[in-house]
């Protein structure tokens, strides 16, 4: 995989190497698709997916148009986090490209549940997530995150948050033939009682972090930045993606605005990138 700039208004795009016309698949709503525990995306037949991490990072850091380049349909999970994208870009950089950055201001509340499962989108100044998870585990039970938009608090707190299981679960989805690749290598996997990896955990409330991310990354699908507070609670990617959708589809509920000052133009990668996946 490799991350290059792209001009503006671009967004981000991501281009399928490994097929005839090297074909684009745009991170919009409308290209969202079925996926397994993760956020995919098909435009024109093309399909890419596991993208929410990148796009977490990418938004995180304040990167508008992207273009990514790959060679298979997932993109790679490295350590299950957002972290090793951020240190990819970082050493990239970002270069300020000579038009406002374009912002999405929520004018109207809008809301998404499934069951005891919801997510709610309030006007705001700024982009601001407060997610709650609970299971009935030892090591998470209750928790809560709350989490304002900014670069330095995204590296710090929640881009090397990574994706959990239960080992129960990896179990069944191997016996149905999913997550193969998956290890301890790029996934927090907890037994009854604990966690397997020999590291530990990165956070205690790693876990709730790691489902901000998330919700984080699946709201750069919108386009733009949010201008919002947005409530979860015991929220996944299903969820996320109808909240998108009711945001992108609904008349009115979002405005386009823009800002010309210092540090508020859209950002592109300084230059082209080809990551070390092994290192990384």
């Amino acid at each position: 995989m490799r991350l290059g700039p792209a001009a503006v208004s671009t967004g981000v795009v991501f281009e399928r190497l490994d097929l005839p016309g090297q074909p684009e698949v745009r991170a919009r709503p409308e290209n969202l698709t079925e996926s397994c525990q993760c956020t995919a995306l098909a435009e024109g037949g093309v399909r890419v997916s596991t993208v929410e991490h990148l796009l977490a990072a990418l938004a995180g850091l304040g990167a508008d148009n992207v273009r990514v380049v790959l060679d298979a349909e997932e993109l790679p999970m490295l350590d299950g986090s957002a972290r090793p994208w951020v240190e990819l870009v970082e050493r990239i950089g970002l270069r300020v490209q000579p038009e406002p950055r374009v912002y999405l201001r929520l004018t109207r509340l809008v809301r998404a549940q499934a069951g005891d499962r919801w997510l709610e989108a309030r006007p705001a100044r700024e982009l601001s997530l407060d997610c709650a998870v609970e299971y009935d585990h030892p090591l998470i039970h209750r928790q809560r995150c709350v989490f304002v938009n900014q670069p330095e608090a995204f590296r710090r707190s929640l881009a090397p948050a990574r994706t959990f299981g239960f080992l129960r679960d990896v179990e069944r989805l191997n016996a149905a033939g999913l997550a193969l690749g998956g290890s301890l290598d790029n996934a927090l996997v907890l037994d009854d009682f604990s966690v397997l990896n020999p590291g530990g955990l990165r956070f205690p409330d790693e876990f709730v972090r790691h489902k901000t991310l998330d919700l984080l990354g699946d709201l750069a699908l919108l386009g733009a930045p949010l201008l919002g507070r947005v409530n979860a609670s015991r929220a996944g990617h299903r969820l996320h993606h109808a909240l998108v959708e009711r945001l992108a589809g609904e008349d009115g509920c979002l405005e386009r605005v823009s800002f010309a000052r210092p540090g508020e133009a859209a950002a592109v990668l300084e230059g082209l990138a080809i990551p070390n996946l092994q290192s990384a």
